[in-house]
């Protein structure tokens, strides 16, 4: 099932259909219905770009993601989910947006601070501000600077310096079912890009959110 999410498009055709329907006022009734015939395939051109979320099923979540968004086997056991995030202008590698959920999975203050020590210290860059969802409360952390990008099997540790690379992390925590993390990093552009359907996924708007205090 599809649902009209908010993209850069959808504003574009609406643009054009009000620049249409002026123009329609100064020409003459013969060239009006070309203008309206004209509106039709607009519309239906607009409503199409429009249409690109799909529900995913996550565990014991629903979760609304862009059809361009590529879901693949998870690399791990721990992963619930994860998806391919096509690669913006100026990134050469797609970002990737993992999902998890330990019931619990350890207090807000650890997990931040987990997620920004993947980041080095030098020009490191964080914020991590909370809101309310469709799903439950929420706790979202942005970091950007240089990477620990994990290379090889899991087990090893290894990681390598990303520069230019931004993470946005979420505890969401939904009743009666626990907490799920949805991680997503990868370059600057990429993720800054897919920033606004990351927090529409899961019922997110920035909005509302509250910028937490640090500790």
């Amino acid at each position: 099932m599809s649902f009209a999410g908010p993209k850069p498009n959808t504003v574009a055709c609406r643009l054009t259909l009000i620049h249409i329907t002026l123009l329609g006022l100064e020409f003459t009734m013969s060239t009006r219905l070309t203008i309206a015939t004209a509106l039709v395939l607009v519309s239906s051109t607009c409503i199409f770009a429009a249409d690109e979320l799909k529900e995913v099923k996550v565990g014991e979540i629903t979760l609304k993601t862009p059809a361009s968004w590529k879901q693949s086997e998870p690399t791990s056991r721990l992963r619930l989910a994860q998806f391919e995030i096509p690669a913006a202008e100026g990134d050469k590698e797609a970002a990737e947006l993992a999902i998890f959920s330990f019931g619990g999975g350890g207090d807000v203050k650890a997990n931040i601070e987990r997620w920004i020590d993947q980041f080095y210290a030098d020009g490191r860059k964080s914020k991590a501000t909370s809101g309310k969802s469709e799903l439950g409360q929420y706790v979202i952390v942005d970091i950007s600077g240089t990477y620990k990008k994990p290379v090889g099997p899991p087990i090893e540790r290894k990681t390598e310096a990303m520069k230019g690379a931004r993470m946005m992390a979420v505890i969401l925590a939904v009743e009666g079912k626990g907490n799920f993390f949805l991680k997503m990093t990868g370059g600057s552009a990429t993720v800054t890009e897919a920033a606004e359907p990351f927090r529409a996924s899961f019922g997110g708007k920035a909005a509302d959110e509250k910028e937490l205090a640090p500790e």
